[in-house]
């Protein structure tokens, strides 16, 4: 007789432990969806020089890209047309990161070539958005 309640008292102990784990382990839709969101700094000042040399710009410079694995590329081009007011447009591409990288800001660097008529000022974006520009 005493095994029989020694065998209730655990059944039941055993009973209230696996009511009470079922009750207090979340459900997936009891938690709130968190979406995280990369953050994507303004445009970054971007240093850019221009070399000049038999009609032909060299345009060099350096962007504060998010971590290392972000690729950047640049395009030159002329804007405008002899009757209205010429510049170069330099556009700098900078993709996200497709893996796993430390997120510790690094400078990158571009370069593009363009020809055109000397002292046309320069328009730089970034993907898509006016920059602030810096000489060296």
């Amino acid at each position: 007789m005493n095994h029989t309640r020694l065998l209730v008292a655990a059944t039941i102990i055993a009973l209230v432990v696996f009511v009470s784990f079922v009750l207090s382990v979340p459900r997936t839709n009891d938690t709130e969806e968190t979406v995280t969101t990369q953050s994507v700094p303004m445009t970054p000042l971007v240093t850019i020089r221009d070399s000049f040399k038999k009609g032909l710009h060299t345009i060099t410079g350096s962007i504060e890209a998010p971590n290392a694995c972000t690729s950047v590329s640049a395009e030159a081009s002329v804007t405008g047309d002899a009757t209205s007011t010429q510049s170069i447009l330099v556009a700098i591409a900078m993709s996200a990161d497709e893996g796993i990288c430390l997120q510790l800001p690094t400078s990158a660097t571009f370069e593009t070539s363009v020809e055109a008529p000397a002292g046309l000022p320069l328009i730089v974006t970034v993907n898509g958005t006016t920059a602030t520009t810096s000489a060296p």
